[in-house]
This record gives structure tokens, C-alpha cells and sequence, in this order.
């Protein structure tokens, strides 16, 4: 599965064929990278191998297609959301799924968990985010105040606030700690498109992916705007930070991969023809890069 890269930093890629009978919309990897979820327009998450390429199960159960997936940071639980409202909790162990929470009006487009595992966020075409207990499936915030759609969510390194990304080009972070209803007490402007992705590292920067085409690194804490990272040429699908925080992955949907020097902007890496459209990308604790590719569709 390795591959040459221009420098030393490891790379591998995944691909997945031919068992989806639509459109992937999002794929994510588990937190050991060794596990792959892949999000289909056929209402079905897929669950592979990233070593082998094998499909290791098949999670049925949504009724119209599945737009986002994720797994919680401790690698038990999954969750995916879909068109039909809904979002679902599965046991990894298992596969069993645990709960279906129902609050959304319309799609759900994008779950995150928090990262002690204890809670969900989601947020869809209703305009609203809501915060789930994961234990028991009771929602614990609404969060309101965006003017379209949100597509991206992800919680803060101490889970005491969450940014969600918008089709009104803005990101909100929501300061948990309070009672329902929760206030964004950060309006972060800066794209000039839809925010599709949203990644915080462990020290509490935020990056942001946009159809702008840019990615923005923020201290969300002050609204400062460190850096603004241009090159891409489509769109911006998935980030990741690497483990010492020194780099940062960008996914295009496209064939492109970039590697950036956190602390200067600088372009360090731009991997091309790698895979067929990108839609996925982790660093391995050990800071290996892992990205992942399209899938061919059985029709």
C-alpha cells in the first residue's frame, strides 16, 4: 500500500471498488487508520480494510442516502447521517446499531463526536446544529443562528465549544458550557464559499476547507487569521493535522493531495494522480498520511 512520495513522509492510499451502488459521498478513517467507512447514496455505510481492501460489513438501516460518517475517537461507535433526517449509532464490536436519533427537519450533513466520545454533534439543510448524548441518544443542545445550510462540524480539543461550517460561508463556534439554547460567541468570516471541512488540532487551532478553494487556519479563541493557504484548484474535501501539529493535510475533490508547513503556510508536498477523486485523509499516530479514493459504482 505504500507508496513513493517527493520526500519522506509516508504515504498510503485506499481504494475501494465495486460493491456501492451509488455515489460515495464521504468515507473516514478509524483512529488507528486501520479501518475505513465509506458513505453511500445507497443508504448503506460500508465498513473496509484499509490493508487488505476488503469489505468487512455492510451497516443498512437509513432510508434514503448517506451523507456523513464518522467513528468516535476511541474507535467504538460509528455514527452516519442521511437524507431521510436521521442520524444512527452503531457499535463497532458489534455492528449493531444502538440508537437513531430524530430532531433534524430536513438532510443531515455532517456528525463529529467529541473527543472523550461522550457526545455527538450534527448539523443539516434545517440550519441547525444539535449536541447528543451518546450514551443515552438525548439531545443536549440546539444550536441556531447559521443562515443556510451547515455541511462541516467538530468539536474543540476540551469539548467545551463546537464549530460548524456553513453554506453561508461562515463558521460559528458555540460555546457549550451554557444552557440550551447555546450562543455562537465567534463568527468567523474569511471564506468566500461554502465551508465544507473543519479540523481542530490538539493545541486548539482551527482549519477550514472551503469551495473557495482556500483553507484558513484560525485562533478561534481571538478571531485571529494566521494563515491563509491557497493552491488547490477544486474545492477542499477533508484535513488533518498531523500529530506534532508541524504539518497539515488537505484533500481536494480531486486527484490532489497537499502537505503544508503549519507554521510558515509553505507548500511541502502536492501529491497528484494518487487516486481518482480524494475523499478522505488521516495522520497515523506514528505520522504516516493515509488518504482515501473514490470508489468504482455497481449500477
Amino acid at each position: 500500500m505504500n507508496i513513493r512520495a517527493p520526500t519522506r513522509l509516508a504515504v498510503g492510499r485506499v481504494r475501494f471498488y465495486g460493491q456501492h451502488h451509488g455515489e460515495v459521498n464521504c468515507s473516514a478513517f478509524s483512529p488507528d487508520g486501520r479501518t475505513l467507512l465509506t458513505a453511500s447514496d445507497d443508504g448503506c455505510v460500508y465498513v473496509w480494510g484499509t490493508k487488505s481492501g476488503r469489505l468487512l460489513w455492510r451497516l443498512t438501516g437509513h432510508r434514503g442516502p448517506v451523507k456523513s460518517c464518522c467513528f468516535s475517537p476511541d474507535g467504538r461507535l460509528i455514527a452516519s447521517s442521511s437524507s431521510d433526517h436521521s442520524i444512527r449509532l452503531w457499535d463497532v464490536a458489534r455492528f449493531k446499531c444502538l440508537h437513531v436519533l430524530k430532531g433534524h427537519q430536513r438532510s443531515v450533513e455532517t456528525v463529529s463526536f467529541s473527543p472523550d466520545s461522550k457526545q455527538l454533534a450534527s448539523g443539516g439543510w434545517d440550519k441547525r446544529a444539535i449536541v447528543w448524548e451518546v450514551q443515552s441518544g438525548r439531545k443536549v443542545h440546539l444550536l441556531v443562528g447559521h443562515c443556510d445550510s451547515i455541511q462541516s462540524s467538530d468539536f474543540s480539543p476540551t469539548s467545551d465549544s463546537l464549530a460548524t461550517g456553513s453554506w453561508d460561508s461562515t463558521v460559528h463556534i458555540w460555546d457549550l458550557r451554557v444552557s440550551t439554547p447555546a450562543v455562537s460567541y465567534h463568527n468567523l468570516e474569511g471564506h468566500t464559499g461554502n465551508i465544507s471541512c473543519l479540523c481542530y488540532s490538539a493545541s486548539g487551532l482551527l482549519a477550514s476547507g472551503s469551495w473557495d478553494k482556500t483553507i484558513c487556519v484560525w485562533k478561534p479563541t481571538t478571531n485571529n487569521l494566521p494563515l491563509q493557504l491557497k493552491g488547490h484548484t477544486i474545492w477542499v474535501n477533508s484535513l488533518a493535522f498531523s500529530p506534532d501539529e508541524l504539518k497539515l493535510a488537505s484533500a481536494g475533490y480531486s486527484r490532489t493531495v497537499k502537505v503544508w508547513d503549519c507554521l510558515t503556510g509553505k507548500c511541502l508536498e502536492t501529491l497528484k494522480g494518487m487516486l481518482d477523486v480524494a475523499h478522505a485523509c488521516i495522520f497515523t499516530p506514528d505520522g504516516k498520511l493515509l488518504v482515501s479514493g473514490a470508489a468504482d459504482v455497481t449500477r
